[in-house]
């Protein structure tokens, strides 16, 4: 019923004493003010203003909008000034959610990057596999998610876990095989899946497993699940050991390593799309767009940096 527009003018005449002084400082002309008076005197039903020959006084109602209009205004223009730093990216927060293997890689590049350009953006991280994450985004609990699906093998719950979601491409991430450096295999150029089918198997997280398990059916096979973690220095460990094989992507290989372990490329070879995820509306918001951007960038140079290297 009453707007901004309204209380300015009220405060205007009560400043003033009168239409044309009021006009004169809201830059509208005295017609203007007058209309606009009698606008919302329509509106509160009742008399604003007492007009007493040239000057103007406020009714008691008026005298009410009017002091009522300076708090009223201040917290409007102070509302105005955030979300106007937000546009401009001189504040907004920005909560991300991201898997293991990224968070040791392209994110902390992109965080810093954002620090650089966007000082005055607060941005919160945590770290979650991409159902969990997705769910999250979901419940609005985050603003943006940096997550994988495997290439030719996206099941049903994945779709669903992206339905209605924008998603933007960073990174298609090659997964290769990891087995002891004295396995009959380690000296092959490429090893084929199937010519593992009597191996002991190190699982990851529970994508990865549904991932791996999917591809030894293909090849023929059921993989021997001997350990389960989602922690890939830990499979690394596990395989130097001797304690079995494992599917590890590059960007972990970028970070981790270890001398018992011989890395090789895989027949099928096996790739994973790595992806922001937001919701179209958060998409448009500066800062979410602006953290995006740099986890292209980001992503781009682990893209074109060097590989792991084949032990």
């Amino acid at each position: 019923m009453i707007d901004a527009a309204g209380l300015r003018v009220m405060k205007a005449i009560a400043d003033e004493g009168s239409f044309t002084g009021a006009a004169s400082s809201l830059g509208f002309t005295q017609p203007a003010i007058s209309q606009m008076v009698r606008r919302l005197e329509q509106r509160t039903g009742t008399a604003l203003v007492e007009r007493i020959g040239r000057q103007v006084r406020l009714t008691e109602a008026g005298e009410v909008l009017a002091r009522h209009a300076h708090g009223v205004l201040a917290a409007l223009d102070a509302a105005e000034e955030e979300v106007a730093a937000i546009a401009g990216l001189r504040a907004g927060r920005v909560r991300i959610r991201s898997f293991p293997s990224a968070t040791a890689t392209i994110v902390p590049g992109a965080l810093a990057q954002v620090h650089r350009q966007h000082p005055g953006l607060t941005v919160t991280f945590g770290e979650d596999e991409p159902p969990e994450a997705i769910a999250a985004l979901r419940r609005g609990d985050c603003d943006l998610v940096v997550g994988f699906t495997y290439e030719g093998t996206r099941t049903p719950t994945e779709d669903a876990d992206l339905e209605q979601l924008g998603t933007t491409p960073l990174l298609v991430d090659e997964v290769r095989l990891a087995l002891p450096v004295d396995h009959p295999l380690a000296e092959e150029e490429v090893v084929r899946l199937a010519d593992l089918a009597e191996d002991d198997w190190i699982a990851g997280c529970p994508r990865c497993r549904v991932h791996m398990l999917g591809m030894a059916a293909d090849a023929g096979f059921m993989p021997r699940l001997s350990f389960e973690t989602e922690d890939y220095v830990a499979q690394l460990g596990l395989v130097g050991a001797g304690l079995g094989v494992a599917l590890i992507p590059d960007l972990m290989l970028r970070r981790a390593s270890n001398p018992g372990v011989a890395i090789r490329p895989l027949d099928p070879p096996s790739r994973r799309h790595i992806q922001a995820v937001t919701t179209p509306d958060l998409h448009k918001v500066p800062a979410v767009a602006a953290t995006i951007a740099a986890l292209r960038s980001s992503a781009e140079e682990f893209a074109h940096g060097p590989g792991p290297a084949s032990r």
